[in-house]
């Protein structure tokens, strides 16, 4: 037996997963990282570790050039599977592992250079520019996203940096324009019981509500804990965001989500970590139509967690309320978890807004930081789709 089949072999039965969710798959992506945490398997940080690429999500033709970019960045022998649905999470997996002991799913093409560590554009060639003490260094552009660790689907930042400090930021997403839109019966994932609700199109609990908000924040939760380097408790906070979205009553999840969050909360080190990171004042959000936790917060990324961390506790209480949500209707919409839902600007495109002044002068160490601070939705820009309920 050579040496490449045995790497196949031990590949194929402990895969190191690089996962790449698209905009609107989220529930994809939920369905793949609890599998992913059946089996025991965790997901890398970079595709340089990976031995599987898994896609959550149906590629546009306009994917396919940055995907084949983080495939190429992958050692060999490597494979790449496309998960279309919730529902078929597992079963691709187990292909998956097929593949990595049959041999490589696919050939990197030879003119293709690996990706940088952001997973998009890379590095361009530095340029002189005076920095704020007037010194003369190096400016270099970099792009972070679409494909990270912990990051935003489809969030594409340009940077511009002097030394270690961020001098402009331009925020973009990596939504190709032939990407179909959601059908008809589908909506953002962590905002569809408001909407549904909002338009009459099933009955909506209390619950439901309160379980979709509590996992929305468990997730971003889980990220935000990820970049700063609380793995473990990151890890506990997606296995009870998994447990809140499975409908398990709320009794054997509430106790231990509240001795998390208040772990969390309590703990200095990450208060100390998290302090003067991304500052965004009540009046400076409210100016530029952010609401939400990011609005209640009126601080910095550590008060955006604390106001997180509130929230999953009051919607832990919650979790089993049967009785029905009222359909309502205002001007404005119904508050999803980022915030209002308003049709004609979703909060998460504030949340996007606002990110390049948040940013801009901060230090290069601090950006992934606040981003996840904010962790804006981009399945939210997209035109949400009208229940069959409310069309005429």
């Amino acid at each position: 037996m050579d040496v490449r089949t045995l790497l196949r072999r031990r590949a194929a039965r402990r895969p190191r997963v690089f996962p790449v969710a698209l905009p609107g798959a989220t529930a994809v992506r939920l369905a793949a990282e609890a599998e992913l945490r059946r089996r025991g398997l965790t997901a890398t940080v970079t595709p340089a570790d990976a031995d599987l690429l898994v896609v959550c999500g149906v590629p546009a033709a306009g994917d396919l050039d940055w995907l084949d970019r983080i495939a190429a960045a992958m050692p060999r022998p490597a494979a790449r599977i496309v998960v279309p649905s919730a529902d078929r999470a597992a079963q691709l997996l187990d292909t998956g592992r097929a593949l990595l002991e049959a041999g490589p799913a696919y050939r990197h093409p030879p003119e293709t250079a690996a990706p940088a560590a952001s997973g998009a554009a890379g590095l361009s060639t530095a340029q002189r520019g005076d920095d704020r003490d007037g010194l003369r260094l190096d400016r270099l552009h970099l792009v972070l996203g679409p494909a990270l660790a912990d990051w935003p689907a489809g969030l594409l930042l340009r940077l511009t940096l002097q030394g270690d400090i961020v001098q402009a930021v331009r925020a973009d997403t990596a939504c190709a324009t032939d990407r179909p839109a959601l059908p008809s019966d589908r909506m953002p994932f962590w905002d569809e019981p408001w909407l549904r609700a909002a338009h009459g199109d099933r009955p909506v609990t209390g619950g439901d509500l309160a379980r979709r908000r509590c996992a929305a924040h468990l997730d971003s939760v889980g990220r935000l804990l990820a970049v700063t380097g609380w793995d473990d408790t990151a890890a506990r906070c997606r296995r009870l965001r998994d447990a809140v979205l499975s409908g398990l009553p709320g009794g054997p999840v509430r106790g231990e989500l509240l001795a998390t969050t208040r772990r969390v909360a309590r703990s200095r080190t990450l208060r100390w970590g998290l302090a003067g990171l991304g500052p965004l004042p009540a009046r400076r959000a409210r100016a530029a139509g952010v609401t939400g936790p990011a609005l209640t917060a009126d601080g910095d990324a550590h008060d955006r967690l604390l106001v997180w961390l509130d929230e999953i506790e009051r919607s832990a209480a919650a979790l089993d309320d049967p009785r029905p949500r009222p359909r309502r209707r205002t001007d404005t919409g119904p508050a999803g978890p980022r915030g209002v839902l308003d049709p004609d600007r979703p909060p998460s495109r504030a949340l996007l807004d606002v990110l390049p002044e948040l940013l801009a002068g901060a230090e290069f160490a601090g950006a992934r930081i606040v981003v996840a601070s904010l962790d804006p939705d981009l399945d939210e820009l997209a035109p949400a789709p009208v229940p069959a309920a409310a069309r005429g």
